[in-house]
Formats: structure tokens, C-alpha cells, sequence
């Protein structure tokens, strides 16, 4: 593609519309060889459209009128690919979207401050939430790709960043509308990628009213898919869903436009830079054009030189079987059991035809037998008036030689109707079916998981696409996020996560689901195999996550409540252990009797201090008795007789009180080291008495 105008790259990567700096010439070339290059990468893959067509019609069991062996003879659609479909559906999507927190962040190094398993939660939380709740159709979108994957062999998810809604969509996006060269490998070495979009009128014109995109109204007028596309896919979906295509002078019919992912040299260095361009299919005039990488996705050597590009993902393919040929497209229900789901077609018809033939089957009339009128038919209970006998009638009438339906025909039937339940993965005992009520339970447990076998390939498959979706969605919010962005978890409540959390690797995030675990049954069992070790092995297993999984396994709901976080903030105090609880009763028990046995002690003490006062006083009463009147010789001497015992007295009393002080000091010691919970009582105190002075 030669062009006149000549750009800087680094100026072309954060511009809304290249297409408004790009002359009018320059243009034109591009939009006819974007048209050119996707007519060829839709003529690549037309045998795989045929058969897609063909599996189309089996799945949606499109019912056709049929001529042959007669008119409007029986045209049954065995259900084989539906059912084999929706048995994946209903195994595949509560696995993949099993918690609340469906994304998974890694923690990668040491993390000895734990801030690394903070940014990690904080990843996974808001990550969770913008599938969850921010993307309200994600969910949805997830619902459909799983249906038609299938069936088609591969569906598509497109991820990117609105800028209406500002938050990132993940969008299902049909096989038929994403159009690739058959024998490109995978979509990130493709040299181009183009999505069909229909839009309406007003879609194009807000799109050209806000400057995103040229005026491209000029030109031929676009009729739609059904005439552009030529192609029989969109014609078997319209006949399942009873459409027809829009008239040509419908006002209201979409224009259709080409979403092109390719690579253009806006630089003319001889490396072709990938952009994606906006391009009507019918006039070939190109709407838009914008950059498909960020400056941190250029990798130049010392000289400034451009050596590689890494071009932004936008689709994500999920893949069921890979095609033997190597080509793009893979195979799916409708191609591995469309010739199985025929063959069954064709039996059922020919034993309801050869049983309308044994139930309604004429014969011949022989000249001899006397009708009144023309051709016989009998209805229920009626009978008619012929003039001819009994005999001349058995006679005249031959039935028609018609066989009843053969029983090898219902041999052949159920043979394949068994093989391509092996094939879907629709066995009986897969399928909610009891296989047999002397079946032994272990052989029933081998037959499950042998069964299973097909499915876990492809169900690792779709891990695997999904995982890549989650990284696509990762980086979208390495460009696209802001500081402190809030968000709303179901664990935690309202978060905040920073821009620099998603500062390490797409690498980090995965899908939380388990790719060896493709059952309720499954998971149950691994929980509980984990929960009787960790009974086994006290103190080598993390008994929360062990209890955790088992609750995630038997799907338990509010499980913060139940089971709240022991780091979080509605942790459950640790519940002691009875022997050590039997121990602290025991020593607080005995702490108990000391302190009784202390208070007895002081108290007795106090006592025997108070009655010594009392004596004291009472000495000194009679002391001050006699003194008052003329003392005698004997009453001098019974003077110094009291003061001797007044003064031993008052030396015992001193003694008494250190005793009640040092008591006193190892009380409290005792209660300071009490523990805390345990309530203080109060210590008894002995009141501090001003000690009398004897007269002498």
C-alpha cells in the first residue's frame, strides 16, 4: 500500500482520527484495499461456512418441506448436536463462574511486609467487580459464547474500553462476523482481523457528531449482511428464527461496516504499524482510523530504529476442538456429529415413513369389483355400500405389498444414536440418569469420570481463553485506570484500588476456577479429602482456606458471615484449649486461696492491733485516775507498772502494724499481676491512729 502523506508514529498514537489527517487520496487507497483484503479472507474460508451452514440447520433443527419418497414426507431432526451442546453449557459455565471473586491474582517474591498480598487482594476485588457489576452484560455475553462454541468449534469475545460508559466491555462476538484467513495460526499473528459491524443510521450519525468519525454518507446505498455477505450462514439462522431479510427501501436497515485490524506504513520506514480502521463495505469509504499501540509497545535500538511493535489484543478466540488441517476455525458438535446427526436423521424418517406406508397403505381394484363412484377412503367407524358379494371383493382387492419398519433399521438407529452420545459426552449416568439400581458406587464414580474425559480437554481450552481475556482486561487498566479508582466487594465492602497495582505483569491474573476440577462432585471431594488431613495434621494445613474451600464446595452463600476472616475485621477471638483453660482455673483457684488466706491474716491482725489499742487506752484511763488524786507509794509504783506494760504494748502494736504493712504490700503485688479481665477488689486498709502520749 503506497501512500503520499508520511506521519511520525509518535504522533499518530494518541490520535482520536488519523483519517482527519490523511488526504483525501490516501484515503481512498486504504479503504479499497481493506475491502479487497477482507473479500479475500471471506473467500478463504467458504468450505468452512458450508459446513458451518450445515451444522447450523442441524443444531437449530431448521425444518424444510421434503419431496421424496412424497410430498411433505417425514422430516424429524433428531436433537444429537443440541443436546450434546447444552450438556457442555451446563457443565462449563458454573465451573468457570464458580465465587464472587472469579479473578485470581498471583503473588509473585518474597513479601515479608505483605504489602505484595494487599495489592493482590485489591486486583482480584476490583477485577471481579468490573465483570461482575461494573460490565452488567458480562455475564450474559460469557452465557452466549459457551452455547455457541459448541456448536460452531470456536466464539470470540471482544475486549475494550468504552468511552461512553467509561469502563472496559468484553462483548460476544459470532464466528460468522469475525473474519480471519483460514489458515492464519492465531489471532495475534495475524497480519489482519476484521469484525462486521451492522449499525443503524443514528449510530453512524452521533459517531460523525462527536468527531470520532468522517462523514461517510456518500456513495451506494448499504442493503445489509443478507445481500453484501452473500452468505449462507446469516440465511440458516434467519430461516431457524423465522426472519426474513429487510427490504432494499427499508429506512431502518443497518449500514454494514468493517471494524479492520491491520498494519499500515504511515512512516514509510518499511515496518507496516498496526492500526484499526473504520471502513463502509459498500462505498469503501473509511470512517476512522486509530492507532493499535501505546508507546510502551515500540521497541527501537540505540539508533532510534523501530525493531518490533507488540500490537493491543482486542479479540479472544475460545477454541473446542482444533481442526486437523491446521486451519483457524475449529471444529465443533456441528461438524464432528453432523454426518452421525444425518444418518440418524434419514433412519428416524424412513421408519416413520415406512410406518405411515404399513398404516395407510393402499392396494389395487380389479375391473370386476362394482364401485359406486370414484376413489375409496375410509374414515373411522364407516362403512360402505358396494354391488358386488364378499368373495368378488377378496378377489378384486391386492393390498400393497408394504414390509413393516425393520428391526435391524432400529438396531442401526440406536448404535448411533450410542456413538455419538460418546462423541457429545451425553452419556446416561452424565446426563442425570440413574444407570442402574445394582450398579456398585465406585464403578458408577469410574464410569463419571471416564466420561468426563472429552469434556476436560476442552473445558481446559476455555480455561485457557479465558485466562487470556482476564489479561487482555488486566491491561486495559494499566492505560486506562486512575488513582484511588472505588469499587464494591461483596467481602469487604467498598475498596479503592490504586493505578499502581496494576504497575506488574498481565501474567499476574488468571481465572480463579480450577481446570482440573469440572464438577460439584469433583470439588466436594477434593474439599473434603483437604479437611481430613488438615484433621489428620493439626498445625501443618491453614484450617480457614481448608474450611473455606469446603464451604465454596457445597456452594454456601454469605460465607464472610459464617466464616469470617481471621486477619479481617470480624475476626473470631481463637477459642482456648480445654486442658490449658483446665490449668488457668486451676492457678486462679489457688490465687483465690492465697489472697483468702491473706485477707484472714490481715484481718486477724487488724483485730489484734485494735485490741491492743483498746488495752493501751485503758491503761492509760487508770494512769491518769490516779494521778489525779494523792498518790500513795503503791499507786506510784502500780504508775510505773502500767507505763512498762504500756510501752511493751505499744512495741507489740508496732510490731503488729509493720506485719499489717508488709502483708499489705504483698496484696497488691498479687493484684498487679492478676490478669486483666479478672475484677480488682478492694484491699482492706488499716486506718493510720495518732498513737496517745502516756502522762508519765
Amino acid at each position: 500500500m503506497n501512500l503520499k502523506d508520511k506521519f511520525n508514529i509518535d504522533d499518530l498514537m494518541y490520535e482520536p482520527n488519523i483519517a482527519n489527517l490523511v488526504g483525501k487520496e490516501d484515503l481512498i487507497t486504504i479503504g479499497i484495499q481493506c475491502v479487497k483484503d477482507f473479500d479475500n479472507d471471506l473467500l478463504s474460508r467458504s468450505s468452512w461456512e458450508k459446513r458451518t451452514e450445515a451444522s447450523l440447520k442441524l443444531a437449530l433443527q431448521v425444518v424444510e418441506t421434503k419431496n421424496f419418497p412424497w410430498a411433505n414426507a417425514s422430516n424429524v431432526k433428531f436433537p444429537l448436536i443440541t443436546i450434546a451442546a447444552l450438556q457442555y453449557h451446563a457443565r462449563s459455565y458454573p465451573v468457570l463462574i464458580d465465587s464472587d471473586l472469579p479473578v485470581k491474582c498471583r503473588v509473585v517474591g518474597d513479601d515479608k511486609d505483605g504489602l505484595r498480598s494487599l495489592r493482590s487482594t485489591r486486583v482480584e476485588q476490583h477485577m471481579s467487580y468490573q465483570v461482575l457489576e461494573e460490565d452488567e452484560d458480562w455475564e450474559s455475553e460469557m452465557d452466549k459464547v459457551l452455547i455457541t462454541q459448541p456448536i460452531i468449534g470456536c466464539a470470540f469475545k471482544k475486549t475494550y474500553f468504552d468511552p461512553v460508559k467509561n469502563h472496559n466491555i468484553s462483548e460476544n462476538v459470532l464466528a460468522k462476523d469475525l473474519v480471519v484467513n483460514y489458515w492464519t495460526k492465531s489471532l495475534e499473528t495475524a497480519s489482519r482481523v476484521t469484525h462486521i459491524l451492522q449499525m443503524t443510521k443514528n449510530e453512524v450519525y452521533e459517531r460523525v457528531a462527536r468527531g470520532l468519525w468522517l462523514d461517510v454518507s456518500e456513495g451506494r446505498q448499504q442493503y445489509g449482511s443478507y445481500v453484501a455477505m452473500g452468505s449462507g450462514l446469516q440465511t440458516a439462522q434467519d430461516k431457524a428464527q423465522g426472519l426474513n431479510p429487510p427490504e432494499p427501501n427499508d429506512s431502518s436497515t443497518p449500514i454494514e461496516f468493517l471494524e479492520h485490524h491491520c498494519h499500515i506504513d504511515f512512516d514509510d520506514d518499511g515496518y507496516a504499524e498496526p492500526y484499526i480502521v473504520y471502513v463502509r463495505r459498500d462505498n469503501k469509504q473509511v470512517a476512522r482510523i486509530v492507532a493499535r499501540y501505546t508507546k510502551t509497545d515500540i521497541e527501537r535500538n540505540d539508533k532510534g530504529t523501530i525493531l518490533s511493535i507488540k500490537a493491543e489484543q482486542y479479540f479472544t478466540k475460545y477454541p473446542f476442538v482444533p481442526s486437523p488441517d491446521g486451519g483457524f476455525y475449529d471444529l465443533g458438535f456441528g461438524v464432528l456429529l453432523g454426518p452421525l446427526n444425518e444418518s440418524i436423521n434419514t433412519i428416524i424418517n424412513q421408519l416413520v415413513d415406512a410406518g405411515t406406508m404399513a398404516n395407510t397403505a393402499g392396494g389395487f381394484l380389479s375391473r370386476g369389483i362394482k364401485l359406486r363412484g370414484g376413489n375409496y377412503a375410509f374414515n373411522p367407524m364407516e362403512w360402505k355400500h358396494v354391488d358386488t358379494t364378499g368373495d368378488d371383493l377378496r378377489k378384486g382387492i391386492v393390498p400393497l405389498p408394504v414390509r413393516e419398519p425393520s428391526q435391524v433399521m432400529f438396531t442401526l438407529l440406536n448404535l448411533l444414536i450410542n456413538y455419538g452420545e460418546r462423541i457429545g459426552g451425553s452419556v446416561d449416568i452424565l446426563s442425570g440418569q440413574n444407570p442402574g439400581q445394582n450398579t456398585p458406587a465406585e464403578t458408577t464414580r469410574t464410569m463419571a469420570e471416564q466420561g468426563m474425559k472429552i469434556f476436560n480437554g476442552i473445558f481446559k481450552r476455555t480455561h485457557r481463553s479465558l485466562k487470556q481475556e482476564f489479561r487482555k482486561l488486566y491491561r486495559l487498566n494499566q492505560i486506562f485506570i486512575t488513582e484511588n479508582t472505588p469499587y464494591v466487594s461483596n467481602t469487604v465492602g467498598a475498596g479503592l484500588v490504586l493505578a499502581s497495582d496494576y504497575d506488574g505483569p498481565v501474567t499476574d491474573v488468571m481465572p480463579t476456577a480450577d481446570p482440573s476440577i469440572t464438577s460439584d462432585a469433583q470439588r466436594l471431594n477434593q474439599a473434603m479429602a483437604i479437611a481430613s488431613r488438615v484433621a489428620a495434621s493439626p498445625g501443618l494445613y491453614n484450617s480457614y482456606e481448608a474450611e473455606l474451600a469446603f464451604l465454596k464446595a457445597i456452594k454456601v452463600t454469605n460465607i464472610d458471615k459464617i466464616l469470617p476472616d481471621p486477619k479481617g475485621p470480624n475476626a473470631i477471638p481463637p477459642s482456648v484449649n480445654p486442658k490449658l483453660q483446665i490449668e488457668q482455673l486451676k492457678v486462679q483457684a489457688k490465687q483465690a486461696s492465697d489472697q483468702l488466706t491473706l485477707k484472714l491474716g490481715l484481718l486477724k491482725l487488724m483485730g489484734e492491733a485494735e485490741l491492743n489499742q483498746a488495752y493501751i487506752q485503758k491503761l492509760e484511763s487508770e494512769a491518769q485516775a490516779i494521778k489525779i488524786g494523792v498518790a500513795t507509794e503503791g499507786q506510784k509504783m502500780r504508775i510505773q507498772e502500767i507505763n512498762s506494760t504500756i510501752a511493751l504494748q505499744r512495741e507489740r502494736r508496732e510490731g503488729v502494724l509493720s506485719s499489717i504493712k508488709t502483708m499489705n504490700t504483698v496484696y497488691d503485688r498479687i493484684m498487679q499481676e492478676q490478669p486483666e479481665q479478672q475484677i480488682q477488689e478492694e484491699q482492706p486498709q488499716m486506718p493510720e491512729q495518732e498513737m496517745p502520749q502516756l502522762p508519765m
